[in-house]
């Protein structure tokens, strides 16, 4: 039992457990920020995992009048995850997904991804309503709180719509699933004030016709300024109006603790243009008609939004040459199924007959130009963050406006920008729905600055508002930063009627308050979020979290948003030396949680809209760690390889034999007991022994390509529990004579390595070193670049291929002559088409290791093992296993805290193999699963053995 005098971290942990609360000042910091270029610091952190450990601390939040907000994603645009009280996050725990009804529909927790959703969704060719761009990060709790929509769902499929019934939680500790047939009885007995008090307003907002009409009439359009007054006149019972009011209402009136929504059709086939015009009036005109067509998406483009990607890879060179106040739609038909495609391009072009073009519209369904196209649209959003000056940040606003006014407001949008010396800005959004966004960059280090974004918003909201009677927010939520102008939106009947609502379900005002309704006329102006310059690997970060679910550290310590968000901390507190005890605080805690849970393995660079790679950071100060001693060791080391790679086998060797001869707890004893008195590897039951006979002996003479064993698969053998019929490098070499492509092992490989230990250590002496050396071997070894050189272990593969700056002059030009493959591309391309598979298994899991990823072979790794087995499972789940080389055996507790979720999910299902293409990863998907992983060239192997003749 807890009283007002307990701490407040002891009073959190009575009700979710010590382990799910944090308040020390790094995790404090850690989340303070979301999306938005709104800071506040909470006072804790609290991972509710359940209804009952919410109703808790609602109980809490009322006793000990501390505000609190609940938090997924922290994708929020507007600062609608954020507190200075208790934050609860439920991305971790909350993460159930069930479909019904053959895909009509699916039920849903709050900390569920919308990707996860459709994933679930996509064999039944259905999927979500809303498609955020963000779609990748953001979570159902989000989607349903911001009333998400996107590009193509409009207002008729976004999340108010797509609804079928909600499970929420209220302040006062009521639970109700509106799916239930007496969930209206219930509401009423329960909550017989709220219930009444929704009827009285509903009554209200009737009588008041031209309010109602004018309610009717803002949600014809993308509309998510205030709360969703128009559930009042859509629903009749209590319970119904309450349900759709939480669609859109920030977390502010309840806590979602889980939904079923309506499904909508995934329509696969896909026609596309990109239409340019001679200024954006031209465009706009063209808007009705193509939807009228039947148009799914319509992408507006300004010619200062087409200026920041034209010189991106791919983008056609006339984008250059267009004039001034040119514009363009990216345009798209969508369609169930092949047969429909003539008749799309026919709707297409037919539309585009008549428009006013700067070039004659061409549609393609050739899906590499379709991905182009919209790279062209998706980058324009980075491409300002990009090349933002140091100390600003990124501000993506949204607005919406009726269509026939578009043209005409985005040309006055325009104009604010110039006025108010945003000379940065542009301009593009979903002209469908008369939805623009425009994006600027911003400092808040000064006065000035916050003034002269001040003075923008106030000529935003009197264009938006006063000239076209539009949207102030179309798809990004109220939150704090439209929350001062609600009622210049909507007027003050309809604010007074949202203030009523607040007032009746929150009297208090403590849940998640300063969102959607404000009393401070200038919030939209406090509480900002400082942005120090710190490191340029990481300077240009928006603080969006698009990382966070690729990073392996996101459940242990810190994700790479949060990295960087502590470290602008500690930059501006070593700036200003306001609190030396929270700077002493942080760098305390900066090694563990920043720097050894760090995987480096770049994944976070892949969801990066400004391709940052926060492991380059880590990377960095490794780097700044390492004495000139240890760089030396380092560097003597990667020139002694050759000598280095037998102590290692013997190691393994003797490690196994201890565990034989003693059982298997003795070796893990003994590395912990010598982990403290400094070494840094600790021993575990699926250390692989050592590789037993030499490599095998192969011929040069008759060698389509060379072949480099890493030396990883030089020094490591098979796992414990795996057949050892033949090693990797025996497999890879039979399989490739068996598809008439032999490949040739050198003499003089022993010692060479790609170099990808060393760099990930921050040992650049010796990564430097070892990179030129490997290359000089290649060129020796493929004469002069005749042959390709094929790698077995898809990190070192990554790390060969992404060398060139390290290099040497000399170096350089050898390297791009060049043809270095990954095993995975070399079996799909080169022997799968020679080869005859036999054997087919009937299931197996492969685990995409992070270079694969990166590579884009993921395509070629499943192309491979659909050849040879029936079904081919990549957990929706899959990610970076945490081991990054080494890792896995210092820090075991990454592996465990990253593999949790894919491991759950292999587990449930039963598989006839396990494969990667990684020894290190292989062991840590091995621990975390309990199942043997090995390298896919076994099952190709496997699968491809001639047939034996009786």
């Amino acid at each position: 039992m807890t009283t007002a005098s307990t701490p407040l971290r002891e009073s959190i942990a009575a009700i979710v457990g010590p382990d799910r609360v944090l308040d020390r000042p790094v995790d404090l910091i850690a989340f303070a920020s979301d999306a938005s270029f709104y800071r506040l610091i909470p006072k804790a952190v609290a991972f509710a995992s359940n209804v009952e450990e919410v109703r808790s601390l609602f109980r809490l939040s009322r006793e000990r009048k501390i505000p609190m907000t609940f938090r997924a994603a922290g994708t929020s645009l507007s600062g609608q995850s954020v507190s200075d009280g208790i934050l609860v996050e439920v991305a971790r725990n909350w993460r159930g997904i069930q479909v019904l009804e053959g895909g009509a529909k699916v039920k849903v927790q709050p900390g569920v991804i919308g990707a996860h959703v459709n994933h679930a969704l996509k064999f039944f060719k259905a999927k979500m309503g809303p498609d955020p761009a963000s779609i990748n990060t953001c979570t159902v709790g989000g989607i349903l709180s911001n009333n998400s929509s996107g590009m193509c769902c409009g207002v008729t499929q976004n999340a108010y719509h797509t609804l079928e019934s909600l499970t929420f939680v209220l302040p006062s500790g009521t639970v109700i699933d509106t799916a239930s047939p007496d969930a209206n009885e219930q509401f009423c007995a329960l909550e017989p004030a709220l219930a009444q008090g929704l009827l009285n307003l509903k009554a209200e907002l009737l009588a008041n016709r031209p309010l109602a009409e004018r309610i009717r009439a803002k949600y014809r359009m993308k509309n998510t300024t205030g709360y969703s007054l128009n559930a009042f006149i859509d629903f009749d019972r209590p319970v119904d109006i309450f349900r759709n009011l939480l669609v859109g209402s920030e977390g502010t009136l309840a806590f979602i603790a889980e939904a079923v929504l309506k499904s909508v059709p995934d329509l696969p086939v896909k026609v596309t243009g990109f239409l340019l015009f001679p200024d954006l009036h031209a465009a706009c005109a063209a808007i009705v008609p193509l939807r009228d067509a039947g148009a799914a998406a319509l992408e507006m483009l300004d010619r200062a939004s087409l200026r920041s990607v034209e010189n991106q890879p791919g983008t056609p060179p006339s984008i250059k040459t267009l004039p001034e106040g040119a514009a363009a739609l990216l345009v798209e038909f969508q369609g169930p199924n092949e047969s429909a495609r003539a008749e799309l391009e026919r709707l297409a072009l037919a539309a585009a007959g008549n428009l006013t073009l700067l070039e004659p519209a061409r549609f393609t369904h050739d899906p590499v130009e379709q991905a182009l196209f919209w790279k062209i649209r998706s980058g324009t959003f980075p491409s300002v963050g990009a090349v933002r000056k140091r100390g600003t940040t990124v501000l993506i606003e949204d607005v919406a406006f009726p269509i026939d006014k578009l043209a005409d407001a985005a040309v006055d949008l325009t104009k604010l920008f110039a006025k108010h010396r945003y000379d940065e800005a542009i301009l593009f959004g979903h002209a469908k729905d008369g939805n623009l966004h425009f994006v600027i960059t911003q400092s808040f280090n000064d006065q000035a600055a916050v003034d002269r974004y001040s003075a923008l918003i106030d000529d935003v909201v009197e264009l938006v508002v006063k000239k076209y009677d539009g949207a102030l927010k179309a798809e990004h939520g109220t939150g704090r930063n439209m929350a001062p102008f609600v009622e210049a939106e909507w007027g003050p009947e309809a604010k007074a009627v949202m203030e009523k609502l607040k007032a009746l379900v929150d009297p208090e005002h403590l849940l998640n308050p300063g969102v959607i309704l404000n009393a401070d006329p200038k919030c939209h102006l406090a509480d900002l979020k400082p942005m120090p310059g710190v490191e340029e690997e990481v300077d240009k970060c928006i603080e969006c979290g698009y990382c966070e679910p690729k990073c392996p550290s996101r459940e242990l310590t810190l994700t790479p948003r949060q990295r960087i968000v502590v470290r602008r901390e500690m930059a501006r507190l070593e700036s200003s030396r306001e609190n030396p005890a929270l700077l002493a605080s942080l760098r305390e805690a900066w090694p563990y949680m920043a720097l050894d849970t760090c995987a480096v393995d770049g994944l976070c660079a892949t969801a990066c809209p400004v391709s940052i790679d926060t492991g380059q950071l880590t990377k960095r100060f490794r780097r700044a760690n390492h004495s000139r001693r240890a760089q030396k060791i380092a560097l003597s080391v990667a020139r002694n390889f050759a000598t280095v790679e037998p102590i290692m086998r013997v190691a393994l060797r003797s490690g196994h034999l201890v565990q034989s001869l003693f059982g298997p707890k003795v070796m893990p004893f003994i590395t912990r007991v010598l982990k403290t008195f400094g070494a840094s590897h600790q021993w575990s039951p699926e250390m692989p022994k050592a590789t037993k006979a030499p490599l095998p002996l192969t011929s040069n003479e008759k060698a389509q390509a060379i072949y480099f064993p890493a030396c990883i698969s030089r020094m490591m053998g098979h796992l414990p529990g795996e057949p050892e019929e033949m090693s990797l490098v025996e497999a890879l070499v039979k399989v490739a004579e068996r598809a008439g492509v032999p490949v040739h092992i050198p003499r003089d490989v022993e010692g060479t390595c790609c170099g990808v230990p060393f760099s990930s250590k921050g040992f650049d002496l010796a990564h430097k070193y070892t990179v030129n050396h490997a290359i000089e071997k290649f060129w020796e070894w493929s004469d002069g670049g005749r042959l390709s050189i094929v790698m077995d272990t898809s990190p070192c593969t990554y790390g060969m291929i992404t060398s060139r700056a390290y290099l040497t002059p000399e170096n350089q030009a050898k390297f791009d002559k060049l043809r270095i493959l990954d095993s995975t591309a070399f079996a799909h391309d080169v022997l799968l088409p020679r080869l005859r598979v036999t054997h087919k298994v009937g299931s197996v899991a492969l685990h995409p290791v992070c270079s694969v990823t990166k590579m884009n072979l993921l395509p070629k790794l499943e192309g491979v093992a659909k050849a040879c087995a029936d079904n081919v499972v990549v957990p929706r789940d899959a990610g970076c296993c945490g081991f990054a080389g080494d890792r896995g055996f210092t820090h075991p507790e990454l592996t465990a805290s990253a593999t949790k979720h894919e491991a759950r999910e292999v587990k449930a299902q039963a598989f006839d193999g396990h494969y990667a293409s990684s020894r290190t990863c292989e062991v840590g998907m091995t621990r975390s699963t309990g199942a043997v992983y090995r390298s896919f060239l076994y099952l190709l192997e496997s699968a491809t053995r001639p047939e034996v003749v009786q």
